[in-house]
């Protein structure tokens, strides 16, 4: 057994996972800050206390930093063991929201599972549920991914069941995204890139007919694509003056004339166009290096993960909040149509964080792993004994 095994084959593998908490750290300070000069005039509104997004997500932001701390010394393996429970679990949520939509329980879009206050997003936990799932098939079967019939369908299978599940809530740009993901992991895996394409050539036009379904998607297709300022939707307007009054350097904190009721969900989707307003363009452009030294940080993570569930839940992890990150930021800038995607870590929401600071646990964990395990074989090796004239164990150092 050689110390590689162990320990971090690099320096940018042992500072990547402190990296990582120190972005994540930073994105999160920039929430509780942007949450509440954001959403003072709704919670004004709506609650008659400019401070209740502030105090509620503060209490998010707590929560998610110790879910980070305790996730961050778990054994992520633990996630492999339960990851069938953990796709049944969010498969039976999704139909039963759908039962529950379909028998009257339920009016408009059904997203939300619960009792009360206590509520969480279902197709935060299916995304989980699908890389966690993803990463155990291909660790298992890392020969056979390569096969149509013992890896590709399978894995397409799994993919779709949860995709058309968050589509029909309807949650069109989610259930998009979580394929997008599920490709994402099945190209790094070993599946022939001819199979996705051809899965994409027939499934893309169902999407679309599927998107054009709906009265509100045309009408937010139609936005994005008009050609005159009188043709853009209200939110799109408000978002691009608000971006357009930044400037270089910005209002200054609390300064946003776009919070004061003329964008709505100011302190949520459109969290970003508020950062451009108050902090300008040097602030949006620093979250967005943020994001992308994330990812930068997750990939190096994954590339020295101990094994192929470890890389393969990394990686999976990271393309997942930097793809809804970016997202959300693409939209607020109007270069995709609108979609109801939160910016992580920022956007006011207990879900969404949750499952993040979730997420970012299980790379801190993985990152990690080298250590503890290293620590684990230096705390039983053999010290030498004069009586037996048994070696210390030495490591080899390249």
């Amino acid at each position: 057994m050689t110390e590689s095994i162990y320990m971090p084959s690099s320096r940018g593998e042992a500072v990547a996972g402190k990296l990582l908490l120190f972005i994540v750290a930073v994105l999160m300070c920039i929430g509780v800050v942007v949450v509440y000069s954001s959403g003072a005039g709704w919670a004004e509104t709506k609650f008659s206390n400019s401070e209740y997004f502030l105090w509620r997500h503060v209490i998010f932001t707590l929560a998610g930093v110790a879910v980070v701390l305790v996730v961050g010394h778990f054994d992520y393996h633990f996630f492999s063991k339960i990851s069938r429970l953990l796709y049944l679990v969010s498969l039976a949520l999704l139909t039963a929201l759908l039962l529950l939509k379909v028998v009257g329980v339920i009016h408009g879009a059904a997203r939300w599972i619960g009792v009360g206050s206590v509520k969480f997003q279902v197709s935060d936990l299916a995304k989980y549920a699908i890389i966690f799932r993803f990463a155990r098939f291909i660790s298992d079967k890392e020969g056979d991914v390569r096969d149509l019939d013992t890896g590709y369908y399978p894995m397409l299978a799994l993919l779709l069941a949860v995709s058309v599940l968050v589509a029909l809530e309807p949650n069109f740009s989610t259930a998009s995204l979580i394929t997008i993901l599920g490709f994402i992991l099945m190209f790094a895996g070993g599946v022939n890139l001819r199979y996705l394409m051809a899965t994409g050539a027939l499934v893309i036009p169902i999407a679309i007919a599927y998107a054009l379904a709906a009265p509100y998607r045309i009408a937010r297709l139609v936005s994005f694509f008009s050609d005159s300022p009188k043709g853009l939707s209200y939110q799109v307007v408000q978002a691009l003056i608000g971006l357009g009054n930044g400037g270089l350097l910005g209002l200054g904190i609390g300064a946003s004339k776009q919070r004061e009721l003329y964008l709505p969900l100011s302190y949520n989707d459109f969290v970003f166009v508020v950062i451009g307003e108050e902090y300008g363009f040097i602030g949006a452009v620093s979250v967005v290096l943020l994001f992308a030294g994330f990812f930068i940080c997750g990939l190096i993570i994954a590339k020295h993960a101990p094994d192929l569930f470890g890389r393969f839940v990394a990686l999976g992890i990271t393309v997942a909040i930097t793809l809804f990150a970016f997202i959300n930021i693409a939209v607020a800038c109007h270069l995709i149509p609108t979609t109801g995607v939160a910016l992580p870590f920022i956007s006011y929401g207990g879900t969404a964080l949750l499952f993040n600071s979730l997420g970012v646990g299980i790379l801190l964990s993985i990152s990690r792993h080298r250590k503890r395990m290293h620590d684990m074989v230096a705390e039983t090796a053999p010290e030498r004994s004069p009586e037996s004239g048994t070696e210390p164990l030495e490591w080899s150092h390249p």
